[in-house]
């Protein structure tokens, strides 16, 4: 059974810094690229950062300096570390497997207050 878990989600100060983690099954995660998402209210989810299978990084325009992918594939776990988080950051993040359709996670919600 395939699945793509996200976690590490909560409510943070401006400044502070969350790492959300990713956790997929061997199958889909062996491979293939991962990518986070995110989706504040009322507006289309974008991509954040991307990290091919074997690491190549890339970021939003937005998030750059900020924000850190990365992979293990021995725990078939990719993360997304946070650094000096703004209001704007806030959103429901997503974690993407491309291969076939795409798998996606249920989301966690990180909120940064001002």
């Amino acid at each position: 059974q395939v699945h793509v878990v996200e976690s590490g989600g909560g409510l943070v100060q401006a400044g502070g810094s969350l790492r959300l983690s990713c956790v997929a099954s061997g199958s889909i995660f062996r491979g293939n690229v991962m990518r986070w998402y995110r989706q504040a209210p009322g507006k289309q989810r974008e991509v954040v950062a991307v990290i091919s299978s074997s690491g190549t990084t890339t970021y939003a325009v937005s998030v750059k300096g900020r924000f850190t992918i990365s992979r293990d594939n021995v725990k078939n776990t990719a993360y997304l570390q946070m650094n000096s988080l703004k209001p704007e950051d806030t959103a429901v993040y997503y974690c993407n497997v491309a291969v076939g359709a795409g798998y996606w996670g249920q989301g966690t919600q990180v909120t940064v207050s001002s």
